[in-house]
This record gives structure tokens, C-alpha cells and sequence, in this order.
């Protein structure tokens, strides 16, 4: 058996190829509200490519995409629903082995740390995690862009024995001798923090994949230092132009790289196993049809196998 997870891909560049309402700046949220069954059609199509995990498509449930006001009214309902759909996916699925990441987003906007409000964490993460917990087998703290963030997040979850995953985004719009997240933060002292805080998993995503390699690595040596090998990590990047330290995420669409097709999508996948990695998947604009490529490679395992 494969010792490789599958994640899915991107949700929200898949609902707008898919012709789903998608839009700035709900982005898709929007889906939640006009059209939930294209957001479950989307979890099943990842699920039939060979994912494993699939993450709640509550990424936009914040005030940042859908505004204060909406937020106030229908963060938690917005939440429940992402659970819900997740959940009736994987319950319409003959495939094993499926389980439901609970997606904790960056909580005000994504790449950009300066924006960081700590005083209102709790006002903002408690309805999404009180929405999504029904649902969820683990939470998955997404696109973080410093590690004070799921620091502040980690008191706020259920007391149960679920895990904690951490996702950071890189810093990808200049070379770096040391990689670093978004915030300026050292690679080493943000994995140092999350062995601190007993998270079961370090990823990077949503950021380009030529700077999670050196990541990984960095990632796997603080670890062993710390004889905290029991911590799986990963990587799931997107396919979008570098982001600037200033990026305006509710301003436009970034275009999607032609260049990441599914089998160069691979060669970086491959390189990110070869640097320690054992959790594989995609972000913004990485489809089904990369996500399938990298299943049949990694987790032939999974891949089909009905339910006992």
C-alpha cells in the first residue's frame, strides 16, 4: 500500500472552467450560494480521479471575500453547507480510504500577513469551525502566510482527537537564499512553532512549485533535529504567476500557467517525494486531470478500490 496521500486540487478555478457562478470578490463562495451542486460535482470528480482527501470548499467563507455583513449573517450556515456537500460526496463515492480536510482559510485575505487582525481571530474562525465540525476528520489551516495565524486557530478547535494540518504559502516573486512564507518568517522557525504546537502535518501550497522543493527540505532536517519525524509533510502548489508581497487577490483573476499541464505537474511532484514529502496534491488551478495523473503514479493503492 501506498504511504503517498492524495489531496485534490483547486476548487475554485475548477467551478469557473466549469461555467459555475464564480466571481470576484466572492470567489467561490459564490457557488455556495447560486449553485451547491456544481461545488459537490466538483468533490466527486476529484474523488473519481484518485484524491483521497478532499478539502471543504469554505476557503471563501470569510469577510474578506463576501464582506462583513454577509458574513455576520451567514458565515456558519455558509460553513455547514461546504461540510455538508463534502460529506455527501464522499458518501456517494464506492471509493475507501476517503477522508475530509476542514478548510481554514487565511482569515483576512490570502498572501497578505500585513492585514492580520489578531484582536478579531476568534469573531472570524469560530463560525467556520463550528460549521464545518460536523463534517470534517481533520482541519487543514490553508495558504498561511505566517505561523501566528494557526497559533491563534489551534485553542479555538473542537477538543477531540482530530488533527491538525498546516498549509504554508512561500514567499515566490524574488529568489530567496532561505525560504521563507509570505510574512518575512524563516521556513525553519515557522516547522519549529508547528512541532510546538502538535500539528500531524507541514505543507506548503498555494504558491508556485519551484520554491517548495527547498522547503520540503529544509522542512525534513528542522524535523529530524527536533526528532519530530512523526510529522508527515507535503505540498500542493498552484498554477499562477508569482504573487507580490502587496497582491490584490479580490482585484482580478491571475492568469493560469499554461506551462502545468498535468505531466509537468508530475515531474514537480516527483521531486517534491524525492525531498520527503508523502502528501501530494494541487491548489489554484490544478484540476482533476492533474490530480488523476498523480494518483495513478502514487497512489495506485486507492485508486478504485470499492467499499468492503
Amino acid at each position: 500500500m501506498s504511504n503517498i496521500i492524495i489531496l485534490d486540487g483547486g476548487m475554485g478555478r475548477e467551478l469557473a472552467r466549469r461555467k459555475a457562478p464564480f466571481q470576484q470578490p466572492e470567489w467561490s463562495a459564490l457557488a455556495l450560494y447560486q449553485q451547491p451542486s456544481a461545488v459537490q460535482s466538483v468533490h466527486e470528480d476529484f474523488i473519481k480521479s484518485g484524491a483521497q482527501v478532499i478539502t471543504t470548499n469554505s476557503y471563501a467563507v470569510v469577510p474578506f471575500h463576501i464582506g462583513e455583513q454577509r458574513f455576520q449573517a451567514d458565515g456558519k450556515m455558509l460553513a455547514d453547507l461546504a461540510g455538508r456537500l463534502a460529506k455527501s460526496a464522499v458518501e456517494n463515492s464506492s471509493i475507501s480510504h476517503l477522508n475530509i480536510a476542514g478548510s481554514i482559510p487565511p482569515l483576512f485575505g490570502s498572501y497578505r500577513f500585513d492585514l492580520y487582525q489578531p484582536e478579531r481571530v476568534q469573531e472570524v474562525a469560530q463560525p467556520i469551525i463550528d460549521g464545518l465540525s460536523p463534517y470534517v476528520d481533520f482541519w487543514l489551516c490553508e495558504t498561511q502566510s505566517s505561523a501566528t495565524e494557526p497559533q491563534a486557530i489551534k485553542p479555538l478547535l473542537p477538543k477531540d482527537d482530530r488533527p491538525l494540518w498546516v498549509a504554508f504559502t512561500l514567499q515566490d516573486d524574488e529568489p530567496t537564499d532561505v525560504p521563507r512564507l509570505r510574512s518575512g518568517e524563516t521556513v525553519q522557525s515557522a516547522v519549529e512553532k508547528m512541532i510546538e504546537l502538535g500539528v500531524e502535518a507541514i505543507l506548503f501550497n498555494c504558491c508556485q512549485p519551484e520554491v517548495i522543493q527547498q522547503a520540503l527540505l529544509v522542512t525534513q532536517k528542522t524535523l529530524k533535529i527536533h526528532h519530530a519525524t512523526n510529522i508527515r509533510i507535503g505540498a500542493y502548489a498552484n498554477a499562477f504567476p508569482p504573487q507580490p508581497k502587496d497582491a490584490t487577490a479580490n482585484d482580478g483573476l491571475d492568469e493560469i500557467r499554461e506551462d502545468l499541464n498535468p505531466q509537468q505537474y508530475l515531474l514537480w511532484a516527483e521531486k517534491w517525494i524525492e525531498s520527503g514529502a508523502t502528501i501530494i496534491g494541487g491548489c489554484c488551478g490544478i484540476g482533476p486531470e492533474h490530480i488523476k495523473v498523480l494518483a495513478e503514479k502514487f497512489g495506485e493503492a486507492f485508486i478504485n478500490e470499492p467499499q468492503p
